[in-house]
């Protein structure tokens, strides 16, 4: 099977982490580095304004276009300038120099600039289309105290000015970024190979030699002088050498006192042969073969006595199984009799049979573990007789037998677990004796109860009650309520639907006890809603339904309980069960 490195998958997510980290930081600093040239371009732009702005507005006023075309020249020459353009107060170019765009490419942005005399308008020019931006300003010529524009100036730049500027910055910025992750990746690299790979194929070699003859030699030998999660499973790996170490040698002493004892056997029958052998040497071979005889006969006695052994014990155990089955049968069948009369209790002989199928089931489990046992059992006696049992045939048997008594015991809890809980439901469900009861102990009784109906679907029942909610009631009548609901709610209300949902909740209100039942299901129309509780009114007449469910449950509530049940519904979203009755102590 091929196998993935922990230390590379964990690399190469850090790795990963770092590198989209380290680009858009260096994305960040390259789009800053621009953003800061371009504003030092426009104050260097603003500087050239302010120092040939005099000039060209003088040279505008006198008409002396030569002039302005000289200034415009020496404008562009300068490498930061892309392109000029001067117009005059009619927006006549005079001048225009350079790189130049329509005025549909341009944007113009306002910015005012205070200066001495009235308020002017400077703009922040600038095309996306061709990447040229710049400055425009006006030319205003003061005679006599008065202000008179003249014209305009546009000077342009563009991105390429930026990036000339910055681009020994950016080659540093990516070569910065481009050492530091190169440096990383060899440290990272070197960390995960010396702390985690290196330590994790030592770990792996040397278990991989481990020796079942020599366990000691076997230990982990590791120089780490961390406490780390490494040092931890060292020290267990070789906690565990050390406990198996000490269970050979307990082997090894039980094998020794087993080999003395088989000596001092085979030392005894060495004897008794002999004895035998002096005693017989006068026989005659007449009596040689009946002794053969005899000895066949008496093997052949022992065989039979083992079978009839293992037939008796089997026996013994089926017999019990079978007494316990007819014992709860017979309370199963003596409940069903007394309530054959009465609708309210066709739902507990419906019970009655899935609960002794239920019970077959690890019953019938119980009763093959246990002759499973018995054959082991009598294997394991036909082997020490005959000296030919091994330590692997004892550790087998060991492990078999445990599995068996296992395999029964949890069986068999089982089987007691739904006998014991259907036979307090049952009890209950005939008897008309007030007693105390956990509300929310019983409740989970009644549910076992109706685990063989429940397990054949896919809904969940949710309980929320108090779990010191102890009243004195008809416990017959709360089982034979909740019962009736749940039924009605599995074969009714959520017929069809997948995972449904029941929920059960429980109030104590001083001596009142609240219940709410709610299930969501297809619920009921308002015409099906007010006929819920008539006697012989159901959904299924043409299925087998009698329609006394509700019925009697709103008997028991009213009149066993002395409460009352108030239903409502909405279709495709569930019926809804409110009951009130009052605690009876």
């Amino acid at each position: 099977m091929k196998t993935t490195s922990l230390s590379r998958k964990l690399l190469t997510r850090v790795l990963s982490l770092y590198f989209v980290l380290t680009f858009i930081v260096t994305c960040v600093q390259i789009g800053a580095e621009y953003i800061n040239t371009k504003n030092h371009i426009a104050s260097e732009l603003l500087t050239l304004e302010k120092t040939f702005s005099g000039s060209l507005t003088r040279a505008v006023w006198e008409l002396n276009t030569q002039q302005a075309i000289s200034i415009a020249e020496g404008l562009v020459a300068i490498p930061m300038i892309k392109g000029i353009t001067v117009t005059d107060e009619n927006n006549f170019v005079i001048a225009q120099l350079g790189v130049t765009t329509g005025e549909d490419n341009l944007f113009i942005e306002s910015s005012n600039a205070n200066k001495t005399g009235d308020d002017q308008k400077y703009f922040n020019v600038s095309s996306h289309n061709t990447g040229l931006f710049g400055h425009a300003f006006p030319l205003i010529f003061e005679f006599s105290g008065r202000t008179t524009k003249v014209g305009s100036v546009t000077l342009l730049s563009s991105n390429e000015v930026i990036f000339n500027r910055i681009q020994v910055g950016i080659y540093f910025l990516i070569g910065n970024a481009m050492v530091k992750t190169a440096a990383l990746v060899l440290l990272f690299s070197l960390a995960f190979s010396s702390l985690l790979t290196h330590p994790l194929n030592e770990l792996t070699e040397q278990i991989n030699q481990f020796d079942i003859d020599d366990p000691e030699a076997s230990k982990l030998h590791v120089i780490n002088y961390e406490n780390n999660e490494l040092n931890i499973l060292q020290n267990a790996y070789n906690n565990l050498i050390d406990e198996l170490v000490i269970y050979q040698e307990k082997l090894a002493l039980t094998q020794s006192k087993v080999i003395s004892a088989n000596s001092k056997l085979d030392e005894q029958n060495l004897m008794l042969e002999q004895e035998v052998a002096r005693k017989t040497s006068s026989l005659s071979t007449t009596m040689l073969k009946m002794e053969l005889q005899q000895r066949e006969l008496l093997e052949q006695q022992q065989k039979l006595q083992a079978e009839n052994s293992r037939r008796s014990l089997t026996e013994k155990t089926l017999l019990e199984t079978n007494n316990e089955l007819k014992g709860s049968i017979k309370e199963l069948k003596k409940a069903q009799e007394r309530l054959l009369d009465t609708e309210k209790m066709a739902a507990l002989g419906s019970m009655s049979a899935e609960v002794t199928h239920e019970i077959n089931t690890p019953i019938g489990v119980s009763i093959t573990s246990t002759t499973y046992l018995t054959d082991l059992l009598s294997k394991l006696k036909s082997d020490i007789d005959s000296n030919k049992l091994s330590k692997r045939e004892l550790n087998d048997f060991t492990n078999n037998s445990k599995q068996g008594l296992d395999l029964l015991l949890n069986n068999l809890e089982r089987a007691s677990e739904l006998i014991t809980s259907y036979k307090q439901v049952a009890v209950d469900q005939i008897s008309e004796k007030i007693r105390q009861i956990n509300l929310a102990q019983y409740l989970d009784e009644i549910i076992h109860s109706l685990h063989p109906k429940l397990k054949k679907t896919n809904h969940t029942i949710k309980v929320n009650c108090p779990n010191d909610a102890e009243i004195y009631c008809h416990a017959g009548a709360i089982s034979q309520i909740f019962t009736n609901l749940i039924i009605n709610s599995v074969v009714h209300g959520l017929k069809d639907i997948n995972r449904g949902k029941i929920t059960i909740d429980i109030q104590l209100n001083g001596e009142q006890v609240h219940i709410m039942y709610k299930d969501n299901g297809h619920g009921l129309s308002e015409q099906q809603l007010a006929h819920l509780f008539d006697p012989f009114f159901t959904t299924k007449a043409t299925k087998g339904g009698t329609g006394l469910g509700t019925h009697i449950v709103h008997n028991l509530v009213t009149d066993t309980l002395g409460g009352s049940i108030h239903a409502t519904s909405v279709v495709n979203e569930g019926l809804a069960y409110e009951i009130k009755f009052n605690n009876m102590h």
